[in-house]
């Protein structure tokens, strides 16, 4: 984020700015693997204004809310056919009225006028009210969004609607209810006159019913897409919160300093990182604690490209590139990732002793093959191939913030104490994170920690002090708020399924009067009834299963390319969703059914 003088072009600096970027790239030509000097042409940067946004951000979420739009619109359609319904119905129970008003003479496009007119005013309401409602929503969901941020100042995104978006929402709702109204009220002017006068809306051949029958079709097979699709969510979700991360996250917790923002330089460093580490681990409370450039899961994390010693340099299209941090003595026993061969990171690697790095398993298939790393060489500068010897391989773990639903990256771990004085590492060299682990059943106290971080340098600034377990939590933000959300989503569109179902299976009841009444009379005891009516709502319910599952099947597989490790074709959430929707369907045909079945033989044929 810069601030240009009022004299100066967006223009003209940004063409500085990709000359001086070319130039420092060149300056780092050694340092690159052969992947990015491939790409080295194509790398450029773009000056934006501020008041766009932060890029980052908005490529974050943005897949993710795209999803949620894409919900949002199903739920739409299941509102719309909802409204339908209601119009459908309205119009039959005014056929009577439109075929006399036709009969004298009025046009079937004034007849069309009114309903549509009297949707746009329901419309009109619901959107009004929608509109009220998103602002109390609005602020809900992004603290949802984002839990760890005190209070609504800090959260990054203006959480009031803007008028844009307003206007959006108003205008969908009512372009949808118009929409779906026309239809319904097309078919009402569809009726021949004479039969509606004669009251054939109570007879039994049920013709009438077939749009709203297949509106109803319509919503199931949407409701089970969201249902399947919120639990498909759900179980990835908690697929990768109990995933074996390789690091113990019990009894951890994670420091955040910056010696950089206190001023110290890198020749102040050591000192400064060794009574750090002293004050921490003689609180009562501690086991253990080592530093580290960055914690697991704390942040994106440093690369390099991988040159190993005897091996073929690296092709433009070899992926040679691998994850690295720096980390003091200890640090595997801190964070309880296992060392399978060799050795971790000691006392013994100091400044003058020889440099040494431990890599993970994923480091050592990838650029050893079958071979035994241990005591192999390889470095991050082209020619520079004896730059490390691996002393160690410890177990894969997913340290990075980006890699948590994407397979794992390689990894290698250099001593701190064996840093390099180089301007292009000058970064690294600052280490951010101080990994502390307790003993079993003791309480750590944060202010006790602040404390013994201030004893050492009472201007050090302490960025955060939190569990590890919490900040692995973190990285789920953006998979649990969807899944949350998809979950609201998916109930709501059940019940408005079910609603659906039931008034159309009570229409049919209704119109079914005598029918029911002359069965009864015949002998048919109420169960017979019950099981008459439910089984027709039954059929709806299957067709609507029937229909969804492909779309089903197709929405499980995007998810899937868009979420590591989700099954798309997960049975128990599938079966899930099925009973779900069956048990819903029941309890909306059942209360129908059942007043059929009190229904008076005498009564319905006195009534016909």
């Amino acid at each position: 984020i810069g601030r240009i003088q009022p004299d100066a072009t967006p223009a003209s600096i940004e063409a500085e700015m990709r000359v001086a970027l070319k130039q420092w790239l060149r300056s780092h030509w050694g340092e690159m693997s052969a992947n990015d000097r491939a790409k080295f042409p194509e790398q450029t940067l773009f000056l934006s204004p501020g008041g766009a946004g932060i890029t980052s951000m908005r490529e974050q979420y943005e897949l993710w809310l795209l999803i949620l739009l894409m919900v949002s619109g199903v739920v739409l359609l299941i509102v719309c056919a909802n409204v339908a319904n209601l119009m459908l119905v309205r119009g039959m129970e005014r056929r009577q009225q439109i075929s006399l008003s036709m009969a004298l003479g009025a046009q079937a496009s004034r007849v069309v006028k009114q309903a549509v007119t009297e949707s746009l005013v329901l419309s009109l309401l619901g959107g009004a009210a929608g509109l009220a409602l998103a602002f109390v929503w609005t602020r809900l969901i992004l603290h949802f969004a984002f839990p760890s941020l005190p209070g609504s100042a800090a959260v990054p995104i203006d959480a009031s609607p803007s008028m844009p978006v307003l206007l959006f929402a108003l205008v969908t709702s009512l372009l949808t209810g118009v929409a779906f109204s026309i239809a319904p009220a097309w078919m009402t002017t569809r009726v021949d006159p004479i039969e509606a006068l004669r009251g054939a809306s109570r007879s039994t051949t049920g013709a009438g019913l077939l749009p709203r029958k297949t509106l109803v079709v319509f919503q199931v097979a949407l409701s089970l897409v969201l249902l399947s699709a919120s639990g498909l969510l759900t179980a990835a979700l908690q697929s990768l919160e109990n995933q074996k991360l390789g690091f113990e996250q019990d009894q951890r917790f994670v420091a955040n300093i910056n010696p950089r923002l206190a001023g110290y330089g890198t020749d102040q460093l050591s000192v400064l990182y060794r009574r750090i580490h002293d004050a921490i681990a003689r609180m009562p409370a501690v086991s253990s604690v080592a530093l580290c450039l960055y914690s697991p899961q704390g942040r994106a994390g440093w690369g390099a490209g991988v040159w190993v010693d005897g091996h073929l340099p690296p092709g433009p299209k070899d992926d040679d590139s691998a994850s690295w941090d720096r980390v003091t003595a200890g640090y595997f026993d801190v964070i309880g990732t296992p060392i399978i061969k060799g050795r971790g990171v000691s006392e013994q690697d100091t400044a003058s002793s020889r440099k040494v790095a431990v890599v993970d398993e994923t480091f050592a298939r990838r650029f050893f093959r079958n071979e035994d790393p241990i005591g192999k060489h390889f470095g991050r500068k082209a020619g520079e191939t004896r730059e490390f010897e691996v002393v160690g391989v410890a177990k894969d773990a997913r340290y990075l913030t980006t890699n948590l639903d994407q397979p794992s990256r390689p990894f290698f771990f250099l001593p701190a104490a064996q840093a390099e004085y180089t301007q292009t590492n000058l970064g690294s060299l600052f280490l951010r994170d101080i990994v502390i682990r307790t003993r079993p059943g003791a309480d750590l106290s944060i202010a006790a920690v602040r404390q013994a971080v201030a004893s050492v340098d009472p201007g050090m600034p302490i960025i955060s002090i939190r569990t590890l377990r919490e900040q692995v939590a973190g990285q789920f933000t953006q998979q649990r708020l969807i899944a949350r959300l998809t979950s609201f989503f998916g109930v709501l569109s059940l019940v408005l399924a079910s609603i659906g179902l039931y008034g159309v299976t009570a229409h049919n009841a209704g119109r079914r009067v005598s029918e029911i009444g002359v069965r009864m009379a015949l002998g048919p005891n109420r169960g017979d009834v019950i099981r008459l009516v439910v089984r027709g709502a039954f059929g709806l319910i299957l067709l609507g299963l029937l229909i969804g599952l492909p779309l089903t099947f197709a929405a499980g597989r995007f998810l899937s390319t868009q979420l590591y490790g989700m099954n798309p074709y997960n049975p128990v959430v599938i079966l899930a969703s099925v009973v779900a929707l069956g048990a819903s369907a029941l309890v909306a045909s059942f209360v129908p059914a059942f007043r059929a079945s009190l229904i008076s033989p005498l009564d319905a044929l006195r009534a016909e």
